[in-house]
């Protein structure tokens, strides 16, 4: 059987890509396996127990003994999966439940004798680090507060400029405020807010909210809002919205929550804590958004075995590296677009802040021959979609939705895009403008030189005094500057309100 791994410090690049990890929580017992293509990120395995280990620790102190049974039959068949898989690295981790049950220690050993798995119990300040390391992972530019609620605790970090602070962990998961009498939204508001007086350190505008309670909030919030992305990570409640989804959920019966679509009998249960849980969070800390985070400590367990050059590197760009790069994409050849395209980009409307315009065009460029093995007739929408829902981190939904745009015209698409009132809800105007201009640079980059570097390189573009310039080098022009030029060059001119001027020399 499999023997547990603890995260190493040196390069995992040597290794074959697959890693595990199972996370043997209050709650539910999770096997995902990893594929890791440098710092892309991919899941190919993911399944999960509603165990409920820490069911009856406020009451006996102890794990429940039904939930043990259910969490060792799905620690065997986890076991069995590992060992037929044979990943590089395996973590296996257990939080809350088993770190403070009476029997979590004696837990473990009969899962070790049964499945070979050795367990490594964390700390609870461990726990809110793994679990911020996770959020940052997904996330490189996250500052504020993870929050990471399980079924028996609640840990507390601040991050900032990916750097992990102090931890608290909190008894403040659903398990941990049970009781015996009937659920009492009052009483429990109170019990909560005595037990967060700790946590008025953390006072943030952003909370990273992370674990299966909070994203089927989101999803709930998702389903009133009619949201048209259903994809939890990077998903934005504002606080004031975040609080009228809890309290509707707070004050719903056991029996209409099991009714919601998509809600388990064993969630529906629990859900109500950690909407309230949730509501004190925003008073308590003066919270302006949520933001949902899909990946936490498992996340953040297989981050820290990343190497230096791995950790540095965009999770955005990576992604769309390796998405790209299955398409037999030109190594060369996103590198090419991406300074073309330069004066191009410096010509846009800007669309959004802090330098991400050019982060963004690049990532487009790295998805130039998304399509290349696509059915023709249906290229265009195919793509777009991929882009739209890649399991890609280190974007917002409306950056998801800016690059797909941008897909979208490199491949000819039309202005209104596939889904019209997915882009309408995400981007503004002037975003839409700029993801279709980007989108058809890159279309005309390509077109012309048969997406060939050595080409490309011998056509050149400028934008001035409201001209869009193509020109190519001594003896190229005849080449390069034909009639599908033209109607590129003239299909991005138009779409920056320019003009359009070719000329046959430099």
């Amino acid at each position: 059987m499999p023997t547990a791994l603890a995260p190493a410090t040196g390069s995992i690049f040597d290794a074959p890509r697959e890693f595990a990890a199972v996370d043997i929580g209050s709650n539910s017992v999770r096997l995902v396996l990893y594929r890791l293509e440098g710092r892309a990120v991919w899941t190919v395995f993911n399944e999960k127990v509603l165990a409920g280990l820490g069911r009856d620790l406020a009451s006996t102190g102890r794990l429940s003994e039904d939930g043990a049974v259910l969490a060792l039959t799905a620690l065997k068949r986890f076991a069995a999966v590992i060992d037929g898989v044979k990943p590089a690295r395996t973590f296996v981790a257990a939080t809350a439940a088993v770190r403070e049950a009476a029997d979590g220690q004696a837990f473990c050993e009969r899962v070790a004798a049964e499945t070979g798995l050795v367990i490594r119990v964390l700390s609870g300040e461990e726990e809110a680090r793994y679990a911020a390391l996770g959020v940052i992972a997904g996330m490189p530019g996250a500052r504020g507060v993870a929050a990471d609620l399980g079924g028996a605790s609640l840990e507390l970090v601040g991050i900032e400029d990916g750097r992990v602070g102090r931890g608290v962990t909190l008894p403040l998961g659903p398990f941990s405020l049970a009781n015996d009498g009937p659920f009492d939204a009052g009483k429990l508001r109170e019990t909560i807010a005595t037990r967060l007086k700790p946590a008025g350190e953390y006072k943030a505008d952003t909370l990273y909210a992370v674990g299966g309670a909070w994203r089927t909030l989101a999803q709930v919030h998702m389903g009133h809002a009619r949201y048209p992305l259903h994809i939890v990570h990077q998903y934005v409640m504002e606080a004031d919205e975040a609080r009228d989804i809890a309290r509707l959920v707070a004050r719903s019966s056991r029996a209409s929550l099991e009714r919601w679509k998509g809600l388990s009998k064993k969630r529906a249960e629990t859900l109500p804590h950690a909407a309230l849980v949730l509501e004190g969070l925003i008073d308590r800390l003066g919270l302006k958004r949520i933001v949902l985070s899909a990946w936490g400590v498992r996340e953040g367990l297989l981050y820290e075995a990343l190497d230096e050059e791995a950790v540095a590197a965009d999770p955005l760009l990576a992604g769309c590296t390796a998405l790209g790069a299955r398409q037999g994409i030109s190594p060369g050849l996103p590198g090419a677009l991406f300074g073309w395209i330069d004066p191009i980009i410096e010509a846009l409307p800007q669309a959004f802040d802090s330098g991400r315009d050019r982060t963004l065009a690049d990532a487009a460029c790295r998805l130039a021959d998304l399509g290349a093995r696509l059915h023709p007739d249906h290229r265009i929408e195919l793509a777009f979609d991929q882009v739209l829902r890649a399991p890609i981190p280190g974007q917002t939904h409306a950056e998801r939705a800016y690059l797909a745009t941008a897909v979208n015209a490199r491949y000819g698409g039309g202005a209104a895009t596939p889904e019209p009132d997915t882009v309408a809800r995400l981007l503004n105007e002037d975003q839409r403008t700029a993801a279709r201009a980007l989108g058809l640079a890159i279309r005309l980059a390509c077109d012309l030189s048969g997406r060939a570097p050595q080409l490309l390189v011998n056509a050149h573009v400028a934008v001035k005094d409201g001209v869009l310039v193509l020109s190519a080098s001594d003896g190229y022009a005849d080449v390069l500057l034909g009639e599908q030029t033209r109607r590129r060059g003239k299909a991005l001119a138009e779409a920056m309100g320019l003009k359009l001027d070719i000329r046959n020399g430099a």
